[in-house]
């Protein structure tokens, strides 16, 4: 076991993509199983309710709320005249990212999208989210970025952003998914330093959404080199018919949920000389 004690962020994202999904984070967080969740304002199951539900279930604020900015299909543009789109949705996430690397994309009709994401999250809890972060990855995009970091910079003082670096000890060549990102990810915390915001030190919690995944065993390696305040992604949820319709990622979110409810989870922690942080005043690579 580590002898000092390291604290992290572990972030379950797309609250809002579905009943179920919102259903297993609220329960995780009120277990203080969690300590962060992103919250999906493009996505159809986040209203005044839902949103109720989640401070509920938050208590005394044992989690951070964040704001999942959602820029691909299915999901559909909050703000008017958003271009381009398919089928009067964003665009599927290849295509998106082709037309990102391309500069293809508008910086300006993406800033306001970006910030009507924003104050669709100021409408619906009362104040502005803690983080900022996207849905697969969309805040590392070219072009992208730069309407992200300034929404974050100018919009959101006092936030903080995920930027998804992985630490330099965990980085497997054999990894394409995370060294994708890895790359995608050059330059963005320099970016965000220099506009003044806040960042994570480090990232984990990529792994192949395939049918073969065992995320008991693999939520270990993502502690790997971890440093104080790194934070790790995580996609609990319970399937029901509006998450088959919407994503990809089903089955595995309730083996994540499993795991995270499990005395497994905590015992996991203990060994790798790992507490989640206490979201009180914490501030991404400040915390």
């Amino acid at each position: 076991m580590s002898k000092r004690v390291r604290r992290i962020w572990l972030c379950a994202d797309d609250y809002g993509i579905a009943p179920g999904v919102n259903n297993a984070i609220r329960q995780l967080i009120a277990a203080r199983r969690l300590n962060a969740t992103s919250v999906m304002t493009a996505a159809g199951h986040i209203d005044r309710d839902e949103a109720d539900a989640l401070v509920e279930a938050n208590g005394a604020g044992n989690a951070a709320i964040g704001l999942h900015i959602t820029l691909t299909a299915p999901f559909k543009p909050l703000s008017a005249n958003f271009a381009p789109l398919r089928g009067g949705a964003f665009l599927p996430h290849p295509e998106l990212m082709r037309a990102a690397m391309t500069r293809r994309l508008d910086v300006e009709m993406l800033t306001v999208e970006i910030a009507t994401q924003v104050e669709a999250f100021v409408e619906t809890f009362g104040s502005l989210p803690a983080y900022l972060d996207g849905h697969q990855h969309v805040q590392l995009l070219p072009q992208v970025r730069d309407a992200f970091l300034k929404v974050a910079a100018e919009t959101v003082p006092g936030a903080w952003v995920r930027q998804c670096g992985r630490p330099r000890g965990a980085r497997p060549l054999h990894d394409r998914k995370g060294l994708i990102i890895d790359i995608l990810n050059l330059g963005f915390r320099s970016r965000a330093t220099r506009l003044g915001v806040v960042t994570n030190p480090a990232f984990a919690g990529v792994y192949a959404f395939s049918a073969k995944a065992n995320f008991a065993t693999t939520f270990p390696r993502f502690l790997k080199g971890l440093p104080d305040g790194g934070l790790v992604m995580c996609h609990p949820g319970f399937v029901d018919a509006e998450l088959t319709s919407l994503d990809s990622l089903t089955t595995l979110r309730e083996h994540e949920f499993a795991f995270f409810s499990s005395d497994a989870f905590p015992a996991v922690l203990a060994a790798h000389g790992i507490t989640l942080i206490d979201p009180s005043g914490a501030r991404g690579d400040t915390a």
